[in-house]
């Protein structure tokens, strides 16, 4: 059973998605300590986030940051703020959606299974059982891609190099993961943007360019400062030597 955490402060708001997914036979966690989200996150380990952003202390962009340094789930916002900017900041504080309040109960259902189907498979969405969730997961630590000594381990947000090891958020995961598999490859902006974001009407092509940025940093911290070439006007290569 897939277990799905609702960060959202008000009370009314949190129980009819709470019975709504409930009526999926989804496990359903309510926060309560609006103090220290990322302790209930970190305890209860959601397959998937619905997070909100007026939140009492700290504002959802603050804890999506937060649980990103520990977790890979797919996080949704929720919110009633309907601003472009509101959404493109969602998306670059480390959301994968985000849906405008009031909420259609239906549509929030159908991108839960999107994103739990992206994540865990459709082995896992079909059969639903605790055991087989789990199989899936553990299918996915195991994967990992190696290219000249560089190793991504996918669902663990963790690159190595030599004896160095720096951990990545799930774009920057996502970005790299999409060079590797065409390494030496021009992948253009709109691919990558499409591997991000099921939706990119409301996601500004800047948004590609800083988390390319970040990701960089992370490979320059590895030894690796111009492992991604820009080609200016197509997108960007990976550029390793291979062993």
């Amino acid at each position: 059973m897939y277990r799905i955490a609702i960060i959202e402060d008000d009370v009314k708001i949190a129980q009819l998605l709470k019975v709504k997914l409930e009526q999926y036979s989804y496990d359903v966690l309510v926060a309560e300590n609006f103090r220290d989200i990322y302790e209930e996150i970190e305890a209860a380990k959601p397959h998937l986030i619905l997070l909100d952003i007026n939140l009492p202390y700290f504002d959802g962009y603050y804890w999506c940051r937060q649980i990103r340094k520990a977790s890979n789930a797919p996080i949704i916002f929720i919110s009633a703020r309907e601003g472009e900017m509101d959404q493109v900041m969602a998306l670059e504080n480390g959301g994968d959606d985000y849906i405008t309040k009031p909420v259609q109960l239906e549509l929030l259902v159908a991108k839960v299974k999107v994103h739990l189907r992206r994540v865990f498979g459709e082995y896992a969405l079909q059969s639903g059982g605790e055991q087989d969730v789990q199989h899936a997961a553990n299918e996915q630590e195991t994967v990992k891609l190696e290219i000249s000594g560089l190793v991504l381990w996918l669902n663990r947000n963790e690159l190595h190099y030599g004896q160095r090891q720096v951990d990545l958020t799930r774009n920057e995961l996502l970005l790299l993961e999409n060079l590797m598999r065409h390494h030496g490859e021009v992948v253009g902006r709109d691919l990558l943007l499409e591997a991000l974001w099921d939706d990119v009407q409301f996601v500004d092509d800047n948004t590609l360019t800083v988390n390319m940025t970040r990701l960089r940093k992370k490979l320059a911290e590895l030894g690796l400062p111009h492992a991604v070439e820009t080609i200016r006007g197509q997108g960007y290569k990976l550029k390793l030597e291979e062993s």
